[in-house]
């Protein structure tokens, strides 16, 4: 079975921080590839110059980087959305997977996640933590919280 995750790599990174720990991205491409056999994981992320040896970094941990260019407004915050980039891209992909895994929390992902349910395509929603979209909460068996699974999942500085 060829199992496929679409990961909103602003979504996870800010769900998981916003709870006082950083996610070891290595231990949780290993955590999708052992627990629910993903042999592609793709990570949608903002490009921003200078930040190469972090993507390189992803790279090597064994995801696909698709970037989205970014905005940088006026007060220095940059914008970088890529909810349609994920969105397309799951549907571009759609005949190469027999299930997908969605990793966010966005309601704005509701579409998708319908979509694939109706054609019994989608295998989880993974969320970084309790506070994910009330529209979500209709797919509730499918939904893995990523805060419940810290001890295993934190990055731990040597």
């Amino acid at each position: 079975m060829r199992v496929f995750a679409f990961i909103d790599s602003q979504d996870l990174n800010l769900g998981v921080t916003s709870q006082g720990w950083k996610l070891d991205y290595k231990k949780f491409r290993q955590y999708l590839r052992e627990k629910y056999g993903v042999s592609q994981a793709y990570l949608f992320i903002g490009y921003k110059p200078g930040n190469e040896r972090l993507y390189t970094s992803l790279q090597r941990k064994g995801y696909v980087i698709i970037f989205k260019p970014t905005l940088e407004h006026s007060d220095g915050t940059v914008k970088g959305n890529v909810d349609a980039e994920l969105v397309l891209h799951a549907m571009l992909e759609y005949p190469n997977y027999d299930q997908a895994i969605i990793v966010s929390g966005d309601g704005d992902f509701y579409c998708l996640a319908e979509y694939l349910a109706k054609q019994r395509k989608l295998s989880r929603i993974i969320v970084p933590n309790r506070h994910f979209s009330g529209l979500l909460r209709r797919f509730f068996p499918y939904i893995v919280r990523v805060d419940r699974q810290q001890d295993r999942l934190e990055f731990k500085s040597k």
